[in-house]
């Protein structure tokens, strides 16, 4: 009986503290990034982001000075509705992620992506204009 008292007493002090390490690591590793590929190919780059739990329209891409930045915010709290009783704990929390990636000379009107399954392809075709190659003179 005194151990099983111990042990909720010890239990009942550590749940806050496990709760709170568990919830810190998990944000400092999972939050802050989206798991991205870019693939460069001969006529265009690929990139293809995770973005699970994300709706297409929680999702902005841009592509500004060379570099195409994906941006995708949702407030998963704003969707929770608890009826029934009380919230005691939730794992879900807002979501805001953005990365960037440099991706020179794209032909920007033929820059065209799809979303789904929570997966995000993007293609970004490389303009034609570009010369491979230029020789500079020596004076």
């Amino acid at each position: 009986m005194a151990n099983e008292l111990r042990n909720n007493v010890f239990n009942d002090f550590m749940d806050p503290m496990t709760n709170f390490f568990d919830g810190l690591g998990r944000n400092m590793v999972n939050s802050s990034k989206m798991k991205t590929d870019v693939i460069e190919n001969d006529d265009e780059f690929e990139v293809k982001a995770e973005l699970p739990g994300f709706k297409k329209e929680d999702i902005s891409i841009n592509y500004e000075n060379d570099t195409l930045t994906i941006h995708a915010i949702h407030d998963l709290n704003k969707e929770q509705k608890d009826e029934d009783g009380k919230l005691i704990r939730s794992e879900r929390t807002s979501s805001d992620v953005s990365r960037s990636f440099y991706l020179p000379d794209a032909d920007t009107d033929k820059i065209g992506a799809k979303y789904d399954g929570g997966i995000l392809d993007i293609m970004v075709p490389k303009s034609a204009e570009k010369e491979s190659k230029h020789s500079i003179s020596i004076n």
